[in-house]
């Protein structure tokens, strides 16, 4: 069953000026990776520094395993850094309601 995450991202007031060129980056990693279905960005129409990442993967363990990915040496990003720490994940799976 495909799952879809939303990565809350606040980039940091002290972000380099390139910050969202970055988040484009890391965002390539992310579409190359086993699972990926798609990734939308969405911003806050009140805050410009605030952005959301829609990300449908095809399950719950290809998301679970880029997850893992990232938290290697090999995966890790500046993503965190950019945001100063705020950032928040959840995860959805779809609903007949």
């Amino acid at each position: 069953m495909a799952i879809t995450s939303l990565l809350d991202i606040h980039l940091s007031p002290d972000a380099p000026a390139d910050a969202e060129e970055r988040v484009t980056s890391i965002l390539s990693q992310t579409r190359a990776r086993p699972g990926f279905v798609s990734a939308d960005v969405v911003r806050d129409v009140t805050d410009p520094r605030h952005l959301v990442v829609v990300e449908v993967w095809e399950s719950l363990e290809a998301d679970d395993a880029y997850r893992a990915w990232r938290a290697t040496p090999e995966g890790a990003s500046e993503l965190g850094e950019l945001a100063g720490g705020r950032i928040t994940l959840t995860r959805c799976e779809p609903t007949p309601i």
